[in-house]
């Protein structure tokens, strides 16, 4: 069940979607983005991650989002070093359970 006060968000509606995307692409192309939920307590979105059965959460605040593009490419390395960090990160892999 969705909760109403962390929306499922499409990818329509996430400030720099494809930037997120490429850069998720350029570290490992097997790895989809199954779900993003924008938690609106704290102004961050929650991409979902999934590789063979593995899932990581990578938490990116909107402001960073927001900035890519206005702010150029330091925007985009802290982008992408957020992204690269937690990815490469063997702790933020969980199984997921059949």
């Amino acid at each position: 069940m969705e909760d109403p006060l962390d929306p499922l968000m499409s990818e329509d509606k996430v400030p720099a979607y494809n930037v997120v995307e490429e850069i998720i692409r350029e570290i490992d192309h097997t790895i989809i983005i199954y779900r993003i939920y924008y938690l609106l307590g704290i102004f961050v979105y929650k991409f979902q991650l999934i590789k063979k059965d593995k899932m990581c959460v990578v938490e990116i605040p909107r402001a960073l989002l927001e900035s890519q593009g206005n702010d150029g490419t330091r925007a985009e390395q802290e982008l992408s070093k957020l992204i690269i960090t937690r990815i490469e990160d063997e702790e933020s892999w969980y199984e997921l359970r059949t």
